[in-house]
This record gives C-alpha cells, structure tokens and sequence, in this order.
C-alpha cells in the first residue's frame, strides 16, 4: 500500500523537485554499503564530501566524520547521528524527521528550513534530537517544536531571521515551542523573533543572549541565567521565573510585554 505523505513532507519534495539534479560524490547505496561495514571504533571519514541530496534515511553513521560535507536536501529521517562530527557541515534543507543528532559534533553547521515534521502540526516524535550536541556558532533557522537539546552547547549560536525582521517566506521565526532546553548553554546566542511557547528553559544558561521580540509565553524559566540579555519585545506571558538569575541586569525589560502575566 503507497504510503501516505503529509503535506509539510510533500511541500518539501516539491521544493526539492524544482532544484537542479545533484552531483553527489557518492551514491546513497555506495554510502549505505559503506556504513554497514564500519563501526564505531573506526569509524568512516566523509570529511568534505559531497552528499548533497542523497536518500540516506535510517541509516546508522556509527560515529563517522562528515564535517564541511554538503548535506543539502539529503532525507536524515529516522537517521542516527549520534556522537557523528558535523562540524561546519551543510545541512540545510535537510529531511530530519525523527533523526537524532545526540552529543553530535555541529560547531559552525549550518541547519537552514530542514523539514523536521510530516505535518504543518507538531507530532510528538518526530522532531529530530539535539541532546548534549555542540552547536557552537552554529546557525539553525526552521521549526523545531517539541524537539530536544537539554544540556546541548549552543553558545554564539544563531536562529534569527537572516535579516532579523522576521519575514522571509511562509516561515517567519524559528520555532521551538514546547522544546526541551534545560541546561543548555545559550550564552551570547540570537534569539531574534524566536517562538519558545511553552518551552523547557530550566537551569539554561542565557547570559548576554538576544531574545528580541522572542516569545516565552508558558516557558519554565526556573533557575535560568539571564544577566545581559536583551528581552526587549520579548513576550513573558505566564512564564515562569523562579529562581531567574540577573533579570535586573537584563536589558528591554521596560518593552517586555506581558510582564506583570509571569509567574515569580
């Protein structure tokens, strides 16, 4: 029986229908054949290869090394990238339904409007894993909601808009809504227009962070690290503040809206 595809899934293929045909230096069977034969004590080098586009969906990378690989448009769902180095890979436009990219290496990656749901809803379980990744300076512009990246270290990171108005496209912000963030390291990150509805913040660290116009509406912010961030426009409807660190020495707090709806 054909299986059904979604609408956000069959936008995405459309998309991808109307790119021009990639040259990727391997196929996606050389590539899967190669994987079966490894193992995470050698694990394969795919540093600066070009994948761009390939079906790899599913597959286990057991540790490989594919940082500054081309990724473009490749199909990662239900893929384990667990412990794999992607630092400086190219991974926009990715298909990253329920892949996981635990305690990965993304310093410097670049994660541009992957496709991470079949649906234009969150589905519990789809969204790919951040757990423990580095994503130092790394960039990341999409939906995210429901996804996680407790005690992943993104400092310097950036999920604003690429011209920090919020308008491009259909997809205006990232969106992180309902995420589990606890213990993460957003110290000096851009969080510009960024949808966290919701959002577990608990013990994260977000000094000197810019949340402009970020919506925390229902976010747990107990215990987290706020000194020198810019919450000016940030929306902190019912969130919950307890235990917050340097909030008086945040900036914008006179423009935050909904102030006086947060839970102290």
């Amino acid at each position: 029986m054909a299986r059904i595809l979604r609408p956000a899934l069959l936008a995405a293929l459309a998309f991808m229908a109307t790119q021009p045909t990639l040259a990727a230096d391997l196929t996606a069977r050389q590539v899967t054949e190669e994987l079966y034969k490894a193992s995470e004590d050698a694990p394969l080098d795919f540093s600066k290869r070009d994948l761009a586009g390939l079906d790899l969906a599913g597959l286990q990378f057991k540790k490989a090394r594919l940082s500054e690989a081309n990724l473009f448009g490749a199909d990662l769902s239900g893929a384990d990238l667990t412990e794999v180095d992607l630092s400086g890979a190219m991974l926009d436009r990715v298909v990253a339904i329920g892949a996981r990219f635990d305690r990965a290496k993304l310093a410097g990656a670049s994660l541009l409007r992957p496709t991470t749901t079949s649906s234009f809803e969150t589905i519990r379980g789809e969204a790919p894993s951040f757990t423990g990744a580095d994503l130092t300076r790394a960039r990341l512009f999409g939906v995210f909601s429901g996804g996680s990246f407790a005690g992943a270290r993104m400092a310097g990171a950036t999920l604003a808009p690429h011209n920090d108005t919020g308008f491009i496209e259909m997809l205006w912000r990232s969106r992180l809504d309902s995420a589990d963030m606890s213990a993460a390291d957003l110290s000096g990150a851009n969080l510009t227009h960024v949808s966290l509805r919701f959002a577990n913040l608990k013990g994260t660290n977000l000094k000197g962070a810019v949340l402009k116009n970020a919506d925390l509406s229902h976010a747990d912010l107990t215990g987290a690290d706020l000194t020198g961030a810019d919450l000016s426009h940030a929306d902190l409807d019912s969130a919950r503040l307890s235990g917050v660190k340097g909030l008086d020495s945040a900036t914008g707090i006179a423009t935050v809206r909904n102030r006086d709806k947060a839970i102290n």
